[in-house]
């Protein structure tokens, strides 16, 4: 992890660069040690794997599926022969924790980021997102949160979440990467550019070179591992925001009151909800289609209502679960 390695330069005496290992050429790293170290850092949400954003471009753009989308990603160079890191939000993950120790001064580990991949993500929920007027994409969310014993903690997270279209980070296409700095004192930042490739990577790496032969020239060092604040991570459960719940029902009567009652029942706000039918091959209705979009809720009262839900003798299955981001981001 970043914070053994940051003992063991200290140990060692000398400097820890590595600016090169989030977002590829973007200045995301040294901003946040150095430029903003007098101002208190809120929020980092952002793209920071190229390859899922590639992925989810294409899926958006053309209406493929998954695996057209990836094996085209494949094709481009932009997937590795074992896509697991990538798709499954292991990459995401391991930049998520660099940037919330860095942000919250507190060591963050990867295996602290809650994580959720983009391969459950289907054309439907694209279709979905469209109408709303979003998009999908793979964020990295890192914040600081209190929590209702009054306690501060960080929460890092991973997973695809709709955007709506009006939010920067919309706007994020192909390989590319973005960082949105939330501070106090500074405001939004934002930060966007090429997240991978080889020269992109070695100009960050490159600069790091140059910090560490000025000071060793100087006779100085660079910044090092700050973690006094020594932040517990908040369990997923405690995470506020919004929900796109999607499910196949029975075409009937009373289906979408019986819905309606599980949100209820756990104080589940319904903001939006869409039916429509399903289809099959031959063009036949063979079913039901219900979309809700809630008001913010728990990630814990959430669940509770999915489990609900999916026992319902109506519903079929429930397809997807998805945030919706954008207006705190």
């Amino acid at each position: 992890s970043t914070g053994e390695l940051a003992q063991a330069a200290e140990s060692a005496h000398v400097d820890l660069y590595f600016e090169a290992a989030v977002a590829g050429a973007i200045p995301v790293i040294r901003p946040l040690t150095q430029s903003l170290a007098g101002d208190t850092v809120l929020r980092v949400a952002g793209i920071v794997n190229g390859t899922t954003n590639y992925i989810l471009s294409a899926m958006d753009d053309t209406g493929a599926d998954y695996d057209s989308a990836l094996a085209e990603a494949s094709a481009l160079g932009y997937a590795e022969a074992d896509p697991t890191a990538d798709v499954e939000g292991y990459d995401a993950a391991a930049k998520a924790a660099i940037l919330a120790s860095i942000a919250f001064h507190t060591r963050v580990t990867a295996d602290d980021v809650y994580r959720e991949g983009i391969t459950k993500v289907t054309p439907a929920d694209f279709e979905s997102a469209q109408a709303l007027g979003c998009t999908i994409k793979l964020l990295s969310i890192c914040e600081r949160i209190t929590t209702d014993d009054g306690h501060e903690r960080v929460s890092a997270r991973v997973y695809p979440a709709l955007v709506p279209l009006s939010h920067p980070l919309a706007t994020v296409n192909g390989a590319f990467n973005a960082v949105v700095v939330e501070a106090k004192a500074s405001g939004r930042l934002m930060f966007y550019g090429q997240g991978a490739g080889g020269a992109p990577t070695a100009s960050a790496v490159a600069g790091d070179m140059v910090m560490a032969a000025r000071n060793r020239v100087l006779g100085s060092r660079g910044p090092r591992e700050s973690r006094y604040a020594q932040l517990p991570v908040a369990p997923m459960g405690f995470i506020s925001t919004r929900y796109y719940v999607s499910m196949n029902v029975a075409d009937k009567p009373g289906v979408l009151s019986s819905v309606a009652a599980e949100f209820a029942k756990r104080e589940v706000s319904i903001a939006e909800v869409r039916q429509e039918g399903v289809a099959d091959e031959d063009g036949r209705r063979v079913g039901a289609r219900i979309v809700v979009v809630t008001h913010t809720a728990t990630d814990a009262a959430l669940s509770e209502t999915v489990d609900a839900l999916a026992d319902l003798d109506v519903v079929e299955s429930v397809t997807s679960v998805l945030r919706l981001e954008g207006t705190t981001l």
